[in-house]
Parts: C-alpha cells; structure tokens; sequence
C-alpha cells in the first residue's frame, strides 16, 4: 500500500540531493502542500468527490527541475481507502527563454497509479512572455496507450494585485484529446475546458498562501460521455528555498 511514507521517503532524497549539490551547482526549491474537496485531472474526479490532500517537492538547477508530487486519499470510498496515497508523479523538466517573447518547457512525468498500471507522459509546452501568458502544451503518452496517445492544452492566465503580499489569480484552459486512449479516451475531439481562480498571499519571502477555486466541463459529446461537470476547491501553504 502506498501510503504517507512515500512523502516522508521523498522528502529526505531531495534534501539529501539538496545538500550534497548545494556546494557545486546553486540549487533552489520549493515544498508545497494542499488540502482539497476532491482530486480532478483533465475533467476526471479521481477520488469519487471526497477530500484529499496534495504535496510536492520542486528542486532546480540551472534550467532543469525535478519534481515530486503525490495525491492522499483522506476517506475511504469506492475500493480507496484512507491513508493511500493514488497517484505519485515525478517530473523532470527543462525551461529556457528562447527569447525575450517566446519560453520553451520540455520533460517527462511518470505516473506511479494505485489500481492501474503506472505510465509515462513526455511534454513540450510554448509560451508567449506576453499579456495573459498564453501557453500551448503537447502531451504524449508514450508507455501505455495503444493509439495516438496526445493530449494538447492551450490556457492564459492573469495576475491582479489587490493590496500588498495579496493577488488574484485568473486562467482559463480548452483542451483536446487525440486518442490518449490509457488516460483520457479513444477519440479525436474537444475534450473540456477550465475556469480557475485563486487568492494568493505571501507571509513573507519564504511562504506563501493560496486559496483556489476551479470548474471543468466536457465541450464534445464523446468528452461529455467520460466526465461531468466538476468543480474543485481547496487551501495550500507553500515554503520557497
């Protein structure tokens, strides 16, 4: 079973990374957790509506970053039980600036799944250094799917400041499924769309934190057959180093 140990194990491999770079290569980073009403990815509620909690470790070097993150089943509900820990991601990922206008981000995420089989997702996403950071992602299922097994985003987003250390947060995301059959489905269509916003204060310059809010629908018929209309909302702290 995967549980709270896996955060804790996690946890000490990236300091112990941290520490023993520290000296030749300036490292920095970031420890992150949430608590949220229930788990949604690409539309999907992963976690049959009830609340779970959400971490992660982030260490960069340079362009690189390595990246941990896990989902904890808080309830027990629909063959999950409490305590588990249903999906665990590690990320590694390269981003530069190609220009002063144009970003580039590169990288693979493995999906380390409870109850299917884990899988692995290449991506490359370009962004505009521009107003509302428009952004295009392309994502390839390269391990488990048996068709075509790309999914694209495309999403702006936008910051306000409302007073000092406080801001709010905007993003809107349509998204389309290319036969990512393992993860999403065996079809070309529109897949859904998001509305986000956040509220985000910083306490000081190490942390910070954000209160969220999303809405996701399906936009084709085939989309509309695998997800409903969801919403998700939660609280995280964040510790920058």
């Amino acid at each position: 079973m995967k549980s709270l140990k896996n955060i804790i194990l996690a946890t000490m491999l990236f300091s112990a990374a941290l520490c023993s770079t520290a000296s030749a290569v300036e490292v920095s980073g970031s420890a992150y957790a949430g608590f949220y009403d229930k788990y949604m990815w690409r539309g999907f509620d992963l976690s049959g509506s009830t609340p779970v909690m959400q971490g992660g470790v982030d260490l960069s070097a340079g362009s690189v970053t390595v990246s941990y993150w896990t989902n904890l089943q808080l309830t027990t509900d629909e063959g999950m039980d409490a305590g588990d820990a249903t999906e665990t991601d590690i990320v590694i990922d390269y981003s530069t600036d190609l220009n002063d206008m144009l970003s580039l981000s590169v990288g693979n995420i493995f999906y380390q799944l409870e109850g299917m089989e884990d899988t692995n997702e290449l991506y490359l996403s370009l962004g505009l250094n521009t107003i509302l950071s428009p952004t295009f992602s392309v994502y390839y299922d390269w391990d488990k799917a048996d068709e075509t097994g790309l999914f694209y985003t495309a999403d702006i987003s936008h910051s306000i400041d409302l007073a000092e250390s406080l801001s709010l947060g905007m993003g809107a995301l349509v998204s389309y499924n290319q036969s990512s059959d393992y993860s999403v489905g065996d079809y070309d269509e529109l897949h859904n769309y998001e509305l986000s916003t956040s509220l985000d204060y910083a306490i000081n310059d190490a942390y910070s934190i954000s209160a969220s809010f999303m809405f996701s629908e399906g936009i084709s018929d085939e989309a509309r057959d695998a997800i409903d209309s969801e919403m998700v909302s939660g609280v995280s702290v964040a510790f920058s180093f």
